[in-house]
Order: C-alpha cells, then sequence, then structure tokens
C-alpha cells in the first residue's frame, strides 16, 4: 500500500468480525466488519521527505521538487504559533458523552479547513457498545469512528470532527467524512431500533447542517458504498427510507423559523 492510499484501519461489518466505513459498492461485498478485530493500518500524513521548509527564513529549499501547495495546505496547523487550542472532553454534538479514542486510531486536523467534509458514514459494530468502545481506544486496532450510538440512543463522540478518524478504509473518504457507528449486527434487524434511528438521525441531521452536507444517499452512504472496503454494513436490515426521511426531518426542526417577509 502507498502512503497516499489508505485501504486499512476500518470498522463495521466484515467476512471475519472487524469495525468502521462512498458510492460505489466495492468488490468482496458480502462480508461483514466488527470492532471486535481491526486492520493494524495507519492513515500516516503524506511525507515531506527531504524537503526543508525554512520558516520565518528567505527562501524554502527543496531536495527533490516543489512543495506541492495542497500537500502544504494540508500542514499548515503544523506551522509555529498556528494550531488551535483544544478543548479537553469538548464535544461536537450536544449532549453526546465524551470517550477518547486511542490518538493511534486517528490523525490530527482542522476539517474543515485542510479537508471539506461533504458524508457521512453509516456503520455497524458488529459487536456490543463496550466492545466498540474498547477496541477504539486500543493503539493496536489500527480503526475508530467518530461517534457510537448506542442501541437506547445513547451517543458517544470519540473523535472530534476536526480530525481524520480512521474509519472508512479509504483515505480520501476519511479525510472528508464523518463516521457514525452503530451498537448491533447486520444480520439482526432488531439491533436498529427505534431510539437508535431518531437518535443517529439528529446527530447526522446536526453533521449535514454544519458543514452544508445534502441530506440524500449520495452523501449520507454505508461504509459497503466505500470504494475499495470489503465490509457489508449496515447491512439490509437498516432501512435507508426511514433513516433519510428522520434526518431530513430534523434538519427541518433546527432551521431557524423565518418570520414572514424575512
Amino acid at each position: 500500500m502507498g502512503e497516499d492510499a489508505e485501504n486499512t484501519g476500518t470498522t463495521g461489518a466484515t467476512g471475519t468480525a472487524r469495525t468502521t466505513g462512498a458510492p460505489q459498492a466495492p468488490e468482496g461485498a458480502g462480508r461483514t466488519d466488527g470492532v471486535e478485530e481491526g486492520r493494524v493500518g495507519r492513515d500516516r500524513d503524506r511525507r515531506i521527505g527531504r524537503r526543508t521548509l525554512l520558516i520565518g527564513g528567505a527562501a524554502a529549499a527543496v531536495g527533490t521538487a516543489v512543495l506541492a501547495r495542497g500537500e502544504l495546505g494540508h500542514l499548515w496547523w503544523r506551522l509555529p504559533g498556528v494550531e488551535k487550542p483544544r478543548v479537553a472532553g469538548a464535544v461536537d454534538f450536544r449532549g453526546a458523552q465524551w470517550v477518547a479514542a486511542s490518538s493511534a486510531n486517528w490523525r490530527r486536523a482542522d476539517r474543515p479547513d485542510d479537508y471539506g467534509i461533504d458524508r457521512v458514514v453509516i456503520h455497524v459494530t458488529q459487536g456490543s457498545y463496550r466492545s466498540a468502545v474498547k477496541v477504539f481506544q486500543d493503539p493496536a486496532h489500527g480503526a475508530a469512528a467518530h461517534y457510537i450510538v448506542r442501541e437506547d440512543g445513547h451517543i458517544t463522540q470519540m473523535i472530534r470532527e476536526l480530525d481524520v478518524a480512521f474509519h472508512a478504509g479509504n483515505r480520501g473518504y476519511n479525510e472528508r467524512s464523518v463516521g457514525i457507528e452503530h451498537e448491533g449486527f447486520v444480520e439482526r434487524a432488531s439491533s436498529f431500533t427505534d431510539a437508535m434511528y431518531a437518535a443517529s438521525a439528529r446527530l447526522t441531521a446536526a453533521v449535514c447542517g454544519r458543514y452544508g452536507i445534502p441530506v440524500d444517499r449520495a452523501h449520507i452512504i454505508g461504509h459497503v458504498e466505500v470504494p475499495g472496503t470489503d465490509h457489508t454494513d449496515p447491512g439490509r436490515f437498516w432501512d435507508w427510507d426511514r433513516y433519510i426521511r428522520l434526518v431530513r426531518q430534523a434538519r427541518t426542526a433546527a432551521e431557524p423559523t423565518r418570520t414572514a417577509g424575512a
């Protein structure tokens, strides 16, 4: 695997229990993926290599080629004095519980300034809520999602939306999406409770509103739809029509009421 590819580090459902991460159904769909077993892959940043950037000097020495503008744009926040402050334990969705994932399972970023966010990826844990939290806190797991939605509707955030979670099994999709895990099993319809659908829809509606993501199936996708993945979640029992309807309702309810003539 090349440095710019991210085909490992996924959460969700495959033929063996593994974990999480749109469009175009990939080859190998038909397996399931759960959080009990993760791929130990690292979504490593592009390396500057021999290039040396002289900050504050009169020149930038470049070893083998000119430093790509896009690459520098994704690394700007690492320069002295420009990294934005973080509040420990802060969450992006009101009411969510903060439980930190291992720093080995995500990459610090400053989205959407460095990477635009235009997708939400729906996952299923293939296991319990507790097992999902446990593996996302395991540095050897190599994968984690931003959120986990429990069957009773409780929402846990483990990675800030600012940052790149290793959930999709595809570097580009990781960089541009928010990953949401759902407690349960793809082949168990009872996993997907009313409380889970409602809570997850409110969460996805909030994410879509925050980044201007259209509420449709082109932008709210299943892990199975991520190019190159072999995961099948959320599976045949996930009710997409119901879910998109709930997200739209939640999105409409969150919009400020306009006065007549405004």
